[in-house]
């Protein structure tokens, strides 16, 4: 059974990142819109992903005998003035996640609630990854700068990504 106090944070992160797959779902439209379905489909890829975090989590609180309380998404932005900015944005953003992640890690931790410890030393692997992908793309970006070949060919490649789904269970 989980502390109350770990209910509360557990639910604070199933709505966090419900909130990115909203954030990723707006990046996707943005980059589909402006004619760059490479770039859309990394981004429906994190929409999805993101999705099945939150899901982990839900299931996770529901099978320690904890009660989901889903709230309202916040607003997100809806344009990104250029795909570097769309990925710093997506790095930050990632780099807030692990934060709390990390935070989530130290309360289960403080609980001594391992169970939960054992959940959450999954989802700071996955936050190593999302935040070395997002680096590579920026990295690829600014190497790129304005070249129009070298968009056209890195939207090419984001655009072969392919959904995993990942067990929420």
């Amino acid at each position: 059974m989980l502390s109350k106090k770990l209910e509360n944070a557990l639910n604070e992160q199933i709505n966090a990142e419900f909130w990115s797959a909203y954030l990723y779902l707006s990046m996707s439209a943005d980059f589909a819109v402006k004619g760059q379905p490479g770039f859309a489909n990394w981004m429906h890829i994190q929409f999805r992903e993101e999705q099945d975090h939150a899901m982990k989590l839900f299931n996770y609180l529901i099978s320690r005998g904890g009660r989901p309380e889903l709230k309202p998404i916040a607003e997100v932005n809806t344009q990104w003035e250029s795909p570097l900015k769309a990925f710093e944005d997506t790095l930050a953003h990632e780099m807030k996640v692990t934060a709390l992640i990390n935070d989530l890690y130290s309360l289960a931790t403080e609980e001594k609630d391992y169970a939960t410890q054992s959940m959450l030393k999954w989802f700071v692997d996955e936050q190593v990854e999302e935040e070395a992908a997002a680096q590579g793309i920026i990295d690829a970006l600014r190497m790129i700068k304005d070249n129009g070949f070298g968009i056209y060919t890195l939207d090419k490649e984001l655009g072969t990504r392919v959904y995993t789904p990942i067990a929420a269970e």
